[in-house]
């Protein structure tokens, strides 16, 4: 009686929970993310309105993505350091939504707390038709929400911006308690 229920255990049982298949059709991405922009863009009036909605939803899965990013690759550590993080978001989460790591990370010249995110050709941007009368639409606002909430509850409180700049330019903004903090760490 009891060979009967292990003998023939089923595959799904047996997977690891770590681990899941993470891979989604660009074509499914296009669609569901195109209607995504259709609906946010019926409740609104003005590009600037699409783009902050498009933020807010983007907050709500960074939430939730850190949380899971953060037990899979950091066994359930969180960074420090503010260029940890980033490099976190560059290399973990670009790949974790993206499947690439993100172009480039640069920091500004003039100012010790802004750095920038460049992505020369952003997934969310490539399968949007954008009408001459919006044309500066950038749906990156999305990833920017995305980025704004996974550093606000990593403990970094930052403004991310999207703008058009070599591609599309996510621009972070740290407050000044999160650089004064880490020049703490680093014992300047």
């Amino acid at each position: 009686m009891e060979a009967r229920f292990t003998r023939g255990k089923s595959a799904i049982l047996e997977r690891p929970l770590s681990r899941p298949k993470t891979e989604v059709s660009v074509s499914a991405f296009a669609l569901l993310f195109s209607e995504v922009v259709q609906y946010c863009q019926s409740r609104v009036y003005s590009v600037s309105e699409l783009q902050a909605r498009l933020a807010e939803l983007g907050q709500r899965v960074g939430a939730s993505l850190l949380d899971v990013l953060v037990l899979r690759e950091k066994n359930g550590k969180r960074e420090t350091k503010v260029l940890n993080i980033l490099l976190f978001i560059k290399v973990s989460v670009w790949r974790a939504l993206f499947g690439k790591e993100a172009d480039k990370l640069e920091q500004a010249n003039d100012d010790d707390k802004t750095y920038y995110i460049i992505e020369k050709e952003p997934l969310v941007n490539t399968y949007i038709s954008v009408p001459k009368e919006n044309s500066t639409l950038n749906c990156a606002a999305f990833t920017g929400g995305i980025i704004e909430a996974i550093l606000t509850h990593s403990g970094f409180p930052a403004k991310v911006t999207v703008h058009w700049h070599k591609g599309t330019t996510l621009m972070i903004k740290f407050d000044e308690a999160v650089i004064a903090r880490d020049k703490v760490l680093e014992g300047r």
